[in-house]
């Protein structure tokens, strides 16, 4: 196993079986244990498990050059996406550069196709649909046919193309000659596909590295002992991946203000230029990564026990307890029924923990609809309120800006000191205070926009007043407080939303449901779409209220819903423990199964230029 690979530096003792097949672990060769994997993991007993505290495990260099390989995708479409809107809406400016910049000094906004805000609106909110609808098709291809390392690199072809195509169309004389809607349309659509074939495979593609899969003990330099936690490890990571998400989404800054000041051929070259690091980043990395040769999506076997245990339990018995047993085939033969099926009683217990995951992702729409407003809702809000010079979208940014600063406190701070304290955090209790801390977001939106309307010379039509100022004595400021607010929200959900997906799909799986989780976001566009009329004034105030309200009632909805799952185990079925029995050291190295240690030997030998395929 290359220095890639390592698992935990700081381990100083362990099972005398560890040297056999994990020369990294620096070990000593002293220790018995009952249980142990091929690796050299040892497995906590139960009075372990309740006393000894969980730490996050070491990932491998691998995982966090995938993150910067998220970052450079992330800008690219967020840089892009923070000025389509201006692109799309208004006209060149008179007096401006022709590029799309308006005059110096002047009030006006970019502009390019004017085209006005219905039709930049049914286009982006397209754009947002396909990004996060086609990842389900995304992530099917890649567990049935391509593998998710060769999906992302075909996405990062497409979205390669789109950014090159999107370039081109805000060249100022293109523009001018009216010629820009065609290309741009192009880029648009493809950039749409390309980011869903990448979006639904990356994040998977990075937990793929983590070599912690089952608890197991570790003693530390000091002779303390722990637990490396699967579920904490895969926190961590996926921490620092939304750190960088976040990172990139702060690009928007910039090509705004290069779309108001130089031009859009400006903003959608900046992101261009990022995204060619891409294909190096892609390069380095992939004789290190670790990766799972498609097998076949478990698609087709996961709807048939769904519908054979519909068949014997009866749609009443739909989502109550043992409803999935009645498809396990130790069941079946128990009961005498003598059909052949293709799965076996753990792939059973996967499609439970799956629908449970699915069911959770359910209430990550109202999350989503809490953060930030519904529609342009929060746009909307925010151009009603006193700017003095500073771009009304300017604030968005705040919320990336609060995860780049929370994360960071969470990862080496707060979660580490819960683990220490045996206080356990879990992915249910993150998710419900997630979607507590949203809603409360959502109540100062619509407190703001109760007084909005009070200080606007229109009153309750603030949204496009041309009476004196137009606009509130309120400062554009407040604005900032509820996006602060919501932002941390999404650490809560979305990233604890990764490694749900991840942990409970069939490892075959593991691309189509992390889709699923993204295609939240889509039926969140779509809710947008359907409720358009109803953003706009005078009913702002309840745009916000509503679905505040039902964010506080779906928080106590989804914590009694479930709250055992946080009590499962986070991963199952994998790296299952060898039993080794109280023996000599001679006796623990002769008694390892011969197929046990070439597996371990093989894992040793793919160093930093070999790519270890695994087929499921």
């Amino acid at each position: 196993m290359s220095k890639s690979y390592a698992l935990d530096d700081t381990l100083v003792s362990g099972p005398a079986a560890v040297n056999v097949v994990d020369t990294e672990h620096h070990v000593n060769q002293s220790g018995r244990y009952d249980v142990m994997d091929i690796k050299g993991h040892i497995a906590p007993t139960e009075h372990e498990l309740a006393t000894l505290p969980k730490v996050a495990g070491t990932m491998p260099v691998s995982a966090y050059l995938l993150c910067a390989v998220e970052f450079a995708e992330r800008a690219s479409y967020y840089g892009c996406k923070q000025v389509f809107k201006n692109f799309i809406r208004g006209p060149l400016p008179v007096g401006g550069n022709g590029a799309g910049a308006p005059p110096k000094g002047s009030q006006k906004t970019a502009g390019a196709l004017g085209k006005g805000t219905v039709i930049a609106s049914a286009m982006t909110d397209a754009f947002t649909f396909l990004a996060y609808g086609l990842p389900i098709f995304g992530g099917w291809l890649s567990d049935a046919h391509l593998g998710r390392f060769k999906t992302i690199c075909i996405g990062v072809a497409i979205c390669g193309v789109a950014h090159i195509i999107m370039v081109i169309s805000a060249i100022p004389s293109v523009i001018q000659a009216g010629k820009a809607i065609g290309p741009f349309a192009l880029s648009l659509y493809m950039l749409a596909i390309g980011a869903a074939l990448f979006k639904a495979n990356i994040a998977p593609t990075v937990l793929d590295q983590n070599p912690h899969k089952k608890p197991h003990v570790i003693t530390n330099k000091d002779g303390s002992k722990a637990i490396v936690d699967p579920e904490a490890t895969s926190e961590s990571i996926m921490l620092w991946f939304y750190l960088l998400v976040n990172v990139g989404g702060f690009f928007g800054v910039a090509t705004s203000y290069l779309a108001k000041d130089v031009g859009f051929y400006a903003a959608y070259l900046l992101p261009c230029i990022v995204y060619l690091m891409l294909p190096v980043l892609l390069y380095f990395v992939n004789p290190r990564l670790i990766k799972f040769a498609p097998g076949g999506s478990a698609l087709g076997n996961f709807i048939k026990v769904i519908f054979l245990s519909l068949k014997k339990a009866g749609i009443r018995g739909f989502g109550r307890k043992g409803f999935f047993e009645r498809a396990k085939p130790s069941v079946l033969a128990a009961s005498g029924d003598s059909r052949v099926v293709t799965w076996d009683d753990d792939f059973v217990e996967d499609v439970r923990r799956t629908m449970g995951a699915c069911a959770i992702f359910l209430f990550f729409p109202i999350q989503q609809i809490n953060d930030g407003g519904l529609g342009a809702a929060g746009n909307a809000q925010s151009a009603a309120l006193t700017t003095n010079g500073v771009p009304n979208d300017l604030l968005d940014n705040l919320n990336p800006l609060a995860i780049i600063v929370l994360i960071p406190i969470l990862n080496h701070g707060i979660y580490p000191l819960l683990r220490k304290l045996g206080i356990r955090f879990g992915p249910i209790k993150r998710m419900t205070f997630g979607l507590f801390v949203a809603a409360i977001g959502a109540s100062a939106y619509a407190i703001i926009q109760h007084y909005v309307y009070k200080t606007s010379p229109c009153g309750d039509h603030a949204s496009d007043c041309e009476i004196g100022s137009g606009v509130s004595s309120l400062s554009v400021w407040l604005y900032g407080i509820p996006t602060l607010v919501t932002a941390t929200s999404e650490v809560f959900i979305n990233v604890t939303a990764y490694g749900v997906a991840y942990s409970r799909a069939p490892q075959n799986m593991k691309g189509f449901v992390m889709a699923l989780s993204l295609f939240m976001q889509a039926i969140t566009t779509a809710i947008s779409l359907a409720t358009a009329n109803a953003i706009q004034d005078p009913y702002l105030v309840w745009v916000f209220a509503v679905p505040s309200i039902i964010g506080f009632v779906s928080a106590f909805v989804f914590w009694f819903l479930f709250k055992h799952l946080d009590n499962e185990e986070f991963f199952v079925h994998v790296d299952d423990a060898v039993p080794i029995p109280n023996r000599s050291l001679d006796e623990e190295h002769s008694s390892i199964d011969e197929k046990h240690l070439d597996r371990g030997i093989d894992e040793k030998h793919h160093g930093a230029g070999d790519t270890k395929e695994v087929k499921l």
